[in-house]
């Protein structure tokens, strides 16, 4: 099975609860994007206090949504306590950041799994000493911080070669995810697929997409 995770990056509380609300029914677990312009040069929503109000509603009681936090910022061991106590379950730094390995030292310390993200420019051999340290790698198809931008092949590479290396890893890919770019992504080794275009323009056919890939892994 190959899993969907919709990427909401969203600057307006309002309009990060209407994408909550349209992929809900359809998938289990939910990324919010979280930049405050240290380490690129976007920012997004990211008071925690509303976040964790907003979870609650979808992983409390009757609720089934699971939040990742993808933490586009250069400092992320700053944001671990607060993500927690928000209820994210899953949170992941970018290996460009300060001291990522000060980062993975922090999340030792928490019950919630932790990842890396590489951006679509480095090699993955900045990433490789860290991978036997993750739950989960996510690999950037292009430039993060920005979603509709083209998938680049030699981003495919890194997950062919992480996965050669580390077959039992979770590989997630983001960035460029459509119904052509997937059976690529997944036959290189992706596990996990990291979508927002290709959902939010076609709401009508979220419930489709997301269930063709639970259905068959094999594409």
């Amino acid at each position: 099975m190959i899993d969907i995770i919709p990427a909401i990056f969203e600057k307006d509380k309002d309009a990060m609860v209407a994408k909550i609300e349209l992929v809900a029914p359809h998938v289990d677990w939910v990324q919010i994007d979280i930049a405050d312009g240290s380490l690129m040069p976007v920012e997004s929503f990211r008071d925690v206090a509303t976040l964790k109000e907003i979870i609650t509603k979808y992983d409390g009681p009757g609720g089934k949504l699971s939040f990742e936090a993808h933490l586009m910022v250069a400092s992320p061991e700053k944001y671990i306590l607060p993500l927690v106590d928000a209820g994210f379950k899953r949170i992941v730094a970018h290996v460009e950041c300060n001291d990522p390995r000060f980062f993975l030292d922090e999340m030792v310390k928490e019950s919630v799994e932790a990842g890396h993200a590489i951006d679509g420019g480095p090699s993955e051999e900045q990433i490789e000493p860290y991978l036997e340290s993750l739950d989960v790698v996510l690999v950037m198809m292009a430039e993060a911080g920005a979603s509709g931008l083209a998938l680049q092949t030699e981003n495919v590479e890194k997950i062919r070669a992480i996965h050669a290396s580390y077959p039992d890893l979770s590989i997630a890919a983001e960035e460029g995810i459509d119904e052509s770019t997937a059976a690529i992504l997944v036959d290189a080794g992706a596990t996990r697929l990291v979508a927002s275009s290709v959902l939010y323009k076609n709401p009508e056919g979220i419930a489709s997409f997301v269930e063709r890939f639970k259905k068959d892994k094999s594409l």
